[in-house]
């Protein structure tokens, strides 16, 4: 899922302050009583799942169809992305609310059309090998892929240059019929205003419309966004917003078609932080029927934290390195009981 945040500060979101501090304090406080538990839930009893957060950012292009193969042929297990929809309706793959971060234009996702976004380089600021690989201002050798969506470098071999644009949500779904993939419905003004998170919502409804798939997850921080897509496509999966876990938390349902909680290891609220990933937190959710995916945007990576996670039992994690964390799973399975 990852961090709320649309515009540049993508680590951190401060437009979640408000709408996390309740559900955060109920799951550090430990009101965690038994809910009604969900049905058979065919996203646990599987290896830890190596999710590629936006297809793995800090290794290879966000959101971009170079990123997604190669992290699936590192091993990844499920691809996570977000949406949203341009001038034309549209539904692309992008996280930020404008392109500024990672391509070579400017401005919003919402007031570009699509053949606008095919023209830029969604590679044009990543910089590989560098603990922001986004950052502006380097000397052009950094930015080793820059070029590549324009027809200014030779894309590396077996890939092409449509794989370094800006892709559609359609092209991604094509590409990878049958890799599970996490959408996350993003709102884009600068506000994220729940009522762009809704249009966004049934938007991507139509785009899934009629899929056949059952190995997709949709989710959202607005859960007015997540109920409106479940009315359009209630066969899909779910992971719950905001009000969805925080009911969870306080010992009902987190709504209607979720299979799993897609929240972070902590939050800090003021001076505290607060533990929301937790060995009795996951503990629940599996005895409930839910799996328990991790994002990791506001807590940073490491070998340690991972091993962490994996021995918690949590069900799969949003890795921005799948490269490195397959290399971990190969060597650090989940304890026997995780099993």
């Amino acid at each position: 899922m990852g961090s709320a945040a649309g515009e540049t500060g993508y680590r951190r979101g401060a437009v979640r302050t408000v709408l996390l501090s309740s559900l955060l304090a109920l799951a550090a406080l430990g009101l965690v009583p038994a809910g009604a538990g969900a049905a058979e839930n065919p996203w646990l009893n599987k290896r830890v799942l190596n999710i590629a957060h936006q297809g793995g950012e800090d290794e290879f292009p966000s959101n971009t169809l170079y990123a997604f193969r190669r992290s699936v042929r590192a091993g990844a297990d499920m691809l996570e992305l977000d949406v949203g929809v341009t001038r034309d309706n549209k539904v692309v793959v992008m996280h930020d609310t404008t392109v500024n971060r990672v391509t070579n234009g400017r401005g919003t996702v919402a007031s570009h059309t699509l053949k606008q976004l095919r023209k830029l380089d969604a590679a044009y600021w990543f910089a590989p090998g560098r603990s922001d690989p986004y950052r502006h201002g380097l000397k052009a050798r950094a930015y080793r892929l820059r070029g590549v969506a324009t027809g200014k470098r030779k894309a590396p071999k077996g890939f092409k240059r449509s794989d370094f644009r800006v892709a559609t949500l359609r092209e991604v779904l094509r590409a990878f019929p049958h890799t599970p993939i996490n959408i996350e419905v993003k709102g884009r003004t600068k506000q994220e205003e729940t009522a762009e998170y809704v249009r966004n919502a049934e938007a991507l409804a139509k785009v899934l419309k009629g899929t056949r798939r059952r190995d997709l997850i949709v989710t959202s921080f607005r859960q007015q966004a997540i109920d409106r897509f479940h009315a359009l496509v209630p066969a899909i999966a779910l992971a719950p917003g905001i009000d969805g876990a925080t009911a969870w938390f306080s010992g009902g349902s987190p709504g209607a078609g979720v299979v799993a909680f897609q929240l972070p290891i902590t939050y800090q609220l003021g001076t505290q932080t607060l533990a929301i990933t937790t060995a009795e937190n996951v503990a629940r959710a599996h005895r409930e029927g839910y799996a328990w995916h991790t994002w990791l945007s506001d807590d940073g990576e490491s070998v340690a934290t991972w091993r962490t996670l994996i021995d918690e039992c949590v069900d799969g994690v949003m890795t921005a390195r799948p490269v490195a964390f397959e290399r971990l799973l190969r060597k650090h399975s989940a304890p026997p009981a995780c099993g």
